[in-house]
Formats: C-alpha cells, sequence, structure tokens
C-alpha cells in the first residue's frame, strides 16, 4: 500500500476520481435493480404472482438485458465512453421510475425490460472507461472499486426501500431510487474525458498520462490521429473466432446467474426462514432480513476490493499477470462451496446461513473483478467494450435459465409445502458453478495470449 501511495504522489491520482465516478454509477445501477426483490413478497400479494409469475418478470429483464448487451458494446465503442455511458445512465433512471406506473403483470414485466436493455450499457462502459484510464497492473484493483458499486447498491436499497414502501407506498421506492442516478449525469458530464483530452486541457499530468499508456502494446503513437482510431472496427463474427473470447462467454454464462439467484430471491429466502421459525414456535431465530441483506452485501463489498487487490500483489512478486489472474480466481471459486452447508447450519442460527451466503457472495464478486480484468488484459482497447457486451449477453441468458429454474422449482416445492427443499437444490446449483467455470476457463486459454486485431 506505501508503494501505491508513493506512485499516486509521483505521477498523479486523477484516474481514480474517474474510477470513483465509474463506482458510484455502478451504485446506482444495482440500487435500482435491487428494488424489485426487496419488494417481491408485496408484489406477489398485491398481484396475486405464483413464483413462475415473478420468475417470468425477472426474466423479462434478464432477456431485454442480453438483447441490450448483444449491441451496446459496439455502439459504446463507436459513440464514445463519455456518450454512451450518459445516455445509459439517463435511460435506466427513467426506466426505474416508470415502475411506479405498473400494476400489473404485463406492464411490470415491460418495466423490467426496459430497464434491462438500457442498464446493460453500464458493464461494457464501465470496463472501457477503466481500460482507457488505467494500465494493465492496476485494472483488476479498480474493477475491483467500481464493482464494490454492486455491493453498496445492494446494501442502501434494503435499507431505505422497505421504509419507503412502507411510507409512501412500494411505487415510490422505485421512483426515488430511479430519481438518484439524474444527480449522477450532471458529475459525468462536466468531469469525465478521454486521458488525451485531459492531457491537453492541462486537467491530467504528462507523468499519469505516460503512466496510464506505459503497457506498450496500448500505446497510442503521436502520428495516429484519435479519431483514426475511434473508427476501427471489430466485428462479432471475428471476435467469436477467438478463444480467449469463448473463455470469457463461459465464464460469465455459468457464474452470473449465481448472483441473479441472490439479487432476486435472497430477500424471499430469508422471509421464509422468518416465517418457518415462528411456524414451528421458535420467535428467537427470526432476524431482520433488511438487515440481513445489507450484511450480506457488506461482506461482498470487501470481496469485491480483495479480489482486485490479490493478482496484482501476486504480479509485483514476480508471477505474470495471466498466472496472477487465474491463480486469484481460482481461489475465489472455492468461497461459494460454502453455501452447501448454509440451510444446515441456518437451522441452528439463520445468522450462520446469511455469513455463509455473504461468504459466498465475496467470493463472486472477487471472481467478477477479475473476469472483466482478463478481456481488457487479453483484446486491445479498440474490442473491450464488445467482448464485455458478448459475455454480458452470455451471463444474462444464463440469468433467464436460472430464474425459469428456480421458479418451476420453487412452485413445485411450495405445493408439497417443503419450499426450502428447492432452495436446497439451487444453493447445490450456485456453489459449484465457479469451479466449473475455472475449469471451462483454463481449458479454452491454458497459457496466457494476447489477441492482436
Amino acid at each position: 500500500m506505501d508503494k501505491f501511495n508513493e506512485i499516486n504522489e509521483k505521477i498523479g491520482k486523477h484516474r481514480w476520481t474517474i474510477c470513483a465516478l465509474v463506482f458510484f454509477a455502478t451504485t446506482i445501477n444495482y440500487l435500482d435493480r435491487n428494488v424489485l426483490g426487496l419488494l417481491k413478497t408485496v408484489l406477489t400479494e398485491e398481484m396475486s404472482w405464483t413464483e413462475s409469475d415473478y420468475a417470468h418478470v425477472v426474466m423479462s429483464f434478464q432477456l431485454a438485458y442480453a438483447l441490450g448487451m448483444l449491441g451496446i458494446g459496439r455502439v459504446i465503442d463507436k459513440v464514445g465512453t463519455k456518450l454512451g455511458y450518459f445516455f445509459s445512465l439517463l435511460g435506466w433512471s427513467i426506466a426505474a421510475m416508470v415502475h411506479g406506473l405498473a400494476h400489473n403483470t404485463f406492464t411490470f414485466g415491460a418495466a423490467r425490460a426496459f430497464l434491462g436493455v438500457t442498464e446493460a450499457g453500464n458493464f461494457p462502459a464501465a470496463n472501457k472507461t477503466i481500460a482507457e484510464w488505467f494500465p494493465k497492473k492496476e485494472r483488476a484493483f479498480a474493477t475491483g472499486i467500481y464493482n464494490s458499486g454492486t455491493n453498496i447498491g445492494a446494501i442502501l436499497a434494503p435499507l431505505c426501500v422497505p421504509w419507503i414502501a412502507s411510507s409512501w407506498g412500494w411505487e415510490w421506492a422505485f421512483v426515488i431510487t430511479g430519481a438518484v442516478g439524474l444527480i449522477w449525469l450532471f458529475f459525468w458530464w462536466v468531469m469525465y474525458d478521454s486521458p488525451e483530452k485531459k492531457l491537453e486541457k492541462g486537467q491530467l499530468s504528462q507523468a499519469e498520462y505516460d503512466f496510464i499508456n506505459s503497457d506498450k502494446q496500448n500505446e497510442i503513437k503521436v502520428e495516429t490521429p484519435v479519431e483514426e482510431v475511434k473508427e476501427e472496427k471489430v466485428s462479432w463474427l471475428k471476435l467469436l473466432t477467438y478463444r480467449q473470447t469463448w473463455s470469457f462467454v463461459f465464464g460469465k454464462l455459468l457464474t452470473d446467474p449465481i448472483w441473479w439467484f441472490y439479487l432476486f430471491w435472497l430477500p424471499a429466502f430469508l422471509e421464509g426462514e422468518n416465517a418457518r421459525k415462528i411456524a414451528e414456535g421458535n420467535p428467537e431465530g427470526v432476524i431482520s432480513w433488511p438487515i440481513a441483506i445489507a450484511f450480506v452485501y457488506t461482506i461482498s463489498t470487501i470481496g469485491s476490493v480483495a479480489g482486485g487487490w490479490l493478482p496484482k500483489y501476486l504480479v509485483n512478486k514476480g508471477k505474470t499477470i495471466y498466472k496472477a489472474r487465474m491463480t486469484s480466481m481460482f481461489i475465489y471459486a472455492l468461497l461459494p462451496l460454502t453455501v452447501l452447508s448454509a440451510q444446515y447450519v441456518g437451522q441452528i442460527n439463520t445468522w450462520y446461513a446469511v455469513l455463509l451466503i455473504g461468504l459466498a457472495c465475496s467470493g463472486h464478486q472477487a471472481w467478477s473483478a477479475n473476469i472483466f480484468t482478463t478481456v481488457s488484459d487479453m483484446f486491445p482497447k479498440k474490442a473491450v467494450a464488445s467482448v464485455t457486451g458478448i459475455g454480458g449477453m452470455a451471463g444474462a441468458f444464463g440469468g433467464m435459465l436460472i430464474a425459469w429454474a428456480a421458479g418451476l422449482l420453487l412452485d413445485h416445492y411450495k405445493l408439497l409445502g417443503t419450499i426450502e427443499v428447492g432452495y436446497g437444490v439451487m444453493f447445490i446449483i450456485c456453489s459449484v458453478a465457479y469451479v466449473a467455470a475455472w475449469m471451462v476457463m483454463k481449458l479454452l486459454v491454458p497459457r496466457f495470449k494476447e489477441v492482436n486485431i
């Protein structure tokens, strides 16, 4: 950490201001996304939803998110990071507020679809921003910091959404959280520019600019006009010919759905555990589930930041970037295995289950910080947003599959009066997905090989 501070003092730290902007955008993204899961019980009662009905509403978001990922990376690569991020966040803020006008399953599904297609822009834009503003050796750490915004959003949501809904109605929970994004738009528009433009304006030191572009393979020569670089395009068909693309795709396909499941079903699981303990005559075992949700994502925040720190530490110890990345990801893939015993220890004390789920979510966030960075490790900047979009689309389709499976499974066991068995099956899937994903990624890219386009 002393070396880290020394570098910042010597060359400047404007890039961390940019990272902070991306962090707050990601926080808002997950604040808006989490509202549905927190209001599941209220909305289910008001609209008479089954588990499958709720799953279909979730799937409408994920389908739109996947379709948005289909082209959003290319759009951001074309229009640039500043405009791409601005209009994406403007769109999802409006979409979040529109939920307040939805009062049946169809209109709610439509609002979720609107939110999904617009929220698809966050991670391609964020990943592209980090690739533009950070050298490879700092990207995992910067990605871990901005990705921790997913946890902060998930922590803030249970602390304010139930209170807003109980005080003013569930409609206002969507409207107020959606409006927060409009504040961010002002700061982004005023403060963001590319490193080249910041240097021209005297807002970035030459030393920091040179540090940002210290990776030789990512340097833009002086005689090459910036406009010419922006016009370079890489087709999806070409990107799909690389094993590195498929490594990222399968990594996201297998692990993103797990996060979706926790996001949309964890509040209902904890509420159900409370109800079960009351029915069993064990009121002492009842917990405050909004506080428990906040606790889970607080632990996840630690994983997100530490997830970026470990590979940086290993690189400083002499390991190659690829070996440091894959070693770290294997360690993180083991943490979700703790969920296998969550229901068992939850019978003793629900907080034990919450702790294990928190560790699993922490592992996911550490994994996520690194899997995003594998793209900027292996691909040139001009293709980063596009590859991120392809992988994000795969993750969203995986999310649809797990929502569909969860809806059918939980409806089945709910009819049998043993819904906890359904959650047990889902937890098994959640626990082994990361090890499976690591093995597939390692099989596809056994050694580091940079893509030359």
